[in-house]
This record gives C-alpha cells, sequence and structure tokens, in this order.
C-alpha cells in the first residue's frame, strides 16, 4: 500500500528529528558553547545591521530620540545624585582610616578620592548600576512590544522595526551618558565634603587642598570616553535581548535579567581593555 505525500513528509520530519538529536548528543558541552556563543553574536550584528540604518522619517525619529534621552537619561538623575553622594562619603570615611598615617599627608584623602572617582566609579560603577534600572527597562518595553505582536505590525505595515525602536534608545542613551557621569562625579565629590563637614575626620580645606593636588585632566576625558561605550553596550544588548524574546510574560522577565547580566559581564570586559589602551 503506497503512503500519501503527506505521510512521507512527516516520517521524512521524524527522522530528520531523531538524527539531529543523536548529532546533539555527540557533540561535546565546549562545542555547542561556542557554536551557541558564535550565533548570538551573528544574529546581534545582523540586529545592528538593521538598527544603523537611516531613519525614514527624521521628525518622529528626533521626536523619540528627545523622548529617549528624557525617559533613560534625566529620569536617572535621582537615582544617581542619590548614589553617588553615599559612594563619596563612603570613599572618604574608608580612605581616612586606612591611610592613618603620619608619613603621608592629610591632603591624600582628598586625593585618593578624586582619583577613585574618576578613574572607575563615576564611569564603570556607575554604567553597572544603571544597567539594570536602564537595561531591563529598555529590555522589558520591547520585549513585551514583541510578544504582544506590535513589532509584527510594524514589519507588516514595511517599517524596519529594529532602526524605529531601537536607534532612538541607543543615541539617546550615548548623547546624555556623558552628562551623567559629570553629575556623577560632582555629587560624589561633594558627597566627600559633606562628610567632612558633618563628621570633621578631615579638615574642608585640606579636604578641597587634596581635591586639586595633582590634578590630572586626562582622567576626565577617560572617564567620559568610556562611558560612550558603556551607553552603546547596556542600549544596544538590552534592545537585543527584548526584540528577539519568543513566548509570553515569563519569556519578557527572562530576557530582561540576561539582558542586565551580559551587560554587566561585556562593560567588565570593555573596561579592562580599554583601561590598557587609554592609561599604559
Amino acid at each position: 500500500m503506497l503512503l500519501s505525500p503527506k505521510k512521507l513528509l512527516l516520517i521524512l520530519h521524524f527522522l530528520m528529528g531523531i538524527l539531529k538529536a543523536k548529532e546533539q548528543t555527540k557533540t561535546k558541552p565546549s562545542t555547542m558553547l561556542l557554536t551557541r556563543s558564535l550565533d548570538r553574536f551573528g544574529r546581534y550584528c545582523m540586529f545592528l545591521w538593521r538598527t544603523m540604518s537611516v531613519p525614514e522619517k527624521w521628525k518622529e525619529f528626533f521626536r523619540r530620540y528627545a523622548d529617549e534621552m528624557t525617559k533613560l537619561g534625566i529620569d536617572s538623575i535621582p537615582l544617581i545624585i542619590i548614589v553617588s553622594l553615599f559612594i563619596g562619603s563612603l570613599c572618604t570615611i574608608l580612605i581616612k582610616l586606612n591611610i592613618n598615617n603620619p608619613l603621608l599627608p592629610r591632603y591624600a584623602v582628598g586625593m585618593t578620592t578624586r582619583e577613585i572617582i574618576l578613574l572607575e566609579f563615576s564611569s564603570s560603577i556607575l554604567c553597572l548600576i544603571l544597567s539594570g534600572k536602564i537595561g531591563s527597562n529598555i529590555a522589558s518595553e520591547i520585549g513585551t512590544m514583541r510578544v504582544t505582536e506590535q513589532i509584527d505590525a510594524l514589519d507588516i505595515m514595511g517599517i524596519n522595526s529594529a532602526n524605529f525602536l531601537v536607534l532612538p534608545k541607543i543615541l539617546g542613551l550615548v548623547t546624555i551618558m556623558p552628562f551623567l557621569v559629570i553629575i556623577c562625579m560632582g555629587t560624589s565629590l561633594f558627597g566627600g565634603y559633606l562628610i567632612c563637614v558633618l563628621t570633621g575626620i578631615v579638615s574642608t580645606d585640606t579636604y578641597i587642598y587634596g581635591i586639586q593636588t595633582m590634578f590630572i585632566e586626562w582622567y576626565v576625558w577617560y572617564a567620559l570616553i568610556k562611558s560612550l561605550f558603556f551607553a552603546f553596550i547596556i542600549s544596544s544588548i538590552s534592545a537585543y535581548y527584548g526584540y528577539t524574546v519568543q513566548g509570553g510574560s515569563t519569556d519578557v522577565g527572562k530576557a530582561s535579567t540576561n539582558a542586565v547580566v551580559m551587560s554587566n559581564i561585556m562593560i567588565l570586559l570593555v573596561d579592562v581593555i580599554l583601561t590598557k589602551l587609554m592609561l599604559q
């Protein structure tokens, strides 16, 4: 008795599934991890290629660009001020407790606090903190649009959904991030000054003199340049995880978590590379 074409097709699909399962069991875990990583990186590059295209309507693009700068950057200023004040205060207290040596000058507290804030906290640590707020926001927003088929509707209308949704977020965050870093620098140094006024662990004149002593302007530019890379990493990776999510609301939460974790890993990796290139 001859089989119908539909039954033959089902049998072929079944056999192909068995063969693929056998190949996967034979593959080493390390090889599978490398393959998945390369596949995900390729999809990420293709996603950026679609995103980095010329907007079709410049008026709509600039409107969304301004909205994203407000939502991602300006709305984060209260968090930055609170965190920076406490970090600046803690740095001053801890440095005073650990550099209690008569051979060291008294202004070393202010100078060391300034170096820590300029070199690492104002750029790297700040972006690690903001990746939790901004990254999860971007991933969950775009992921929700994906699972509710709003992105599919944009694609059906002939709109480049990646460019329309993601490009304003990337450029908005890259634009506003250096200003957030400058706010963080000033607020952190003011937090150290405030703790000197309230506790008297170091005189305010000595603290200010330490901030001004042996100041290297390049450290400020170094922090600002790093913040541009970190802003691109946070926005692009979070948008990618949200754009490629599949499933329901639970998968959107998982995508947000994965976006924050991957953003933090890439920020630390790029931080090491940029420090090696720019300070040595």
